[in-house]
Formats: C-alpha cells, sequence, structure tokens
C-alpha cells in the first residue's frame, strides 16, 4: 500500500474566507447556516475539518483553490513514484522534473511494459506515470492490472501517449487512469494534475 503520513489539517473561518476568496463573515455565515461544518473552540472559535471544506466545496460545485490543493497535498505524503515509458528521453525528463518538485518522493524508472510490472511490485507506488503505448504489455492492460490489485494500494495513475485521441483518453479513464495527458508533455499542467490528483485523496481520506 503507498505510504502516507495523514496529517490533521484545521482551518480558522477567517482562513476558510482567505482561501475560498471570501470576507470572513461570508465564511461564518457558511458555518451558522449549517452549509459549512465546524466546530467550535473553547473561546468561541469556528474551526473546520479539510475534509469537511472539501466536501463543502463540492456539494456547492466550487472549484477547489490551488491553494487549498497544495495544503491538502501536504496531508498525503506519497513517497514513491514510478515512471514507465520507452522513450528514454522522455522518462529521464520527467524523473528530473519530479525529483525536483517533489524531493521527498524516491521515483523509479521502468521502460517496457516486462520491467513495469517488476518495478510496480517491488517498489508498490503511490504515484504512476504510464505510457499507454509500450512494448511488451500494453498500457491499458498494465492499468487494469494495477488498479485490481488490491496490494498495491490504489495508486495514483497518471497516463501519457502520443495519441491525444479523445476516444484513447477516454478508454484509458474507463480502465481506472486517474487522469490523461498528452505528448509533448507540459510540466506545468502535469504539476497541476498531480497537485490535484494528491489534494483530492487527502480530501477523502
Amino acid at each position: 500500500m503507498a505510504k502516507t503520513d495523514k496529517k490533521i489539517r484545521i482551518f480558522s473561518a477567517l482562513e476558510v474566507a482567505n482561501i475560498c476568496g471570501v470576507v470572513n463573515q461570508t465564511a461564518i455565515n457558511w458555518i451558522k447556516n449549517g452549509y459549512l461544518k465546524a466546530f467550535t473552540t473553547p473561546g468561541g472559535q469556528y474551526r473546520v475539518y479539510s475534509e469537511d471544506l472539501v466536501e463543502f466545496l463540492h456539494s456547492r460545485g466550487m472549484r477547489m483553490p490551488e491553494e487549498l490543493q497544495r495544503l491538502l497535498a501536504e496531508q498525503m505524503t506519497i513517497t514513491t513514484a514510478a515512471i514507465i515509458d520507452d522513450d528514454r528521453d522522455l522518462n529521464g525528463l520527467l524523473k528530473q522534473y519530479i525529483s525536483s518538485r517533489y524531493p521527498d518522493i524516491a521515483v523509479h524508472q521502468a521502460f517496457d511494459g516486462f520491467e513495469a510490472g517488476k518495478v510496480v511490485a517491488e517498489v508498490k507506488p503511490g504515484l504512476v506515470f504510464l505510457d499507454i503505448d509500450l512494448p511488451g504489455v500494453d498500457g491499458h492492460r498494465l492499468c487494469k492490472q494495477i488498479k485490481e490489485d488490491n496490494s498495491l494500494g490504489n495508486p495514483i495513475i497518471i497516463s501519457i501517449s502520443g495519441l491525444d485521441d479523445p476516444a484513447v483518453a477516454q478508454q484509458i479513464l474507463d480502465e481506472g487512469a486517474d487522469a490523461f495527458l498528452p505528448k509533448p508533455l507540459n510540466f506545468d499542467s502535469l504539476g497541476h494534475t498531480v497537485d490535484e490528483l494528491i489534494s483530492g485523496r487527502a480530501g477523502k481520506a
């Protein structure tokens, strides 16, 4: 199972207001009207658990602010990642990017489907970057195998492909991938996607 270090994050009404871009009284009204679940400190101050704030935003169709995504990502520390791509140059660049952006994550590499199976089984990564078009075992089959293996702890899978085809994207998502990104990779977009997926898992944990 992916290693996690869960730290409970609690926000004040003012922090909720700042994160959501509203005035403090609006956040207090959300709480008083029962829209946003909260508890009261002995001093009479409102406090909100992170998961309750996430649920509130989802229930009202509000986009989760990037600041909250970052804070929630800190609640679930993924310690290992696997990059599975036969393009050695891209594999290396992606490893360099992930290692730089997330220095606490140990990055492992595989360059074909058979090697990937061994790496995933041994490392049990919490985050997987999976090229769909792999020699050996193809990405579609590998994605399903990873998601169906309960011993792996349901890692986050970000699928990548040189085919920017909605049908290809939908197929891999149906097979269990959490996101699809076309090549050439936009690393800023990739980083944002990773943050969002990790924070989403943390908010549900």
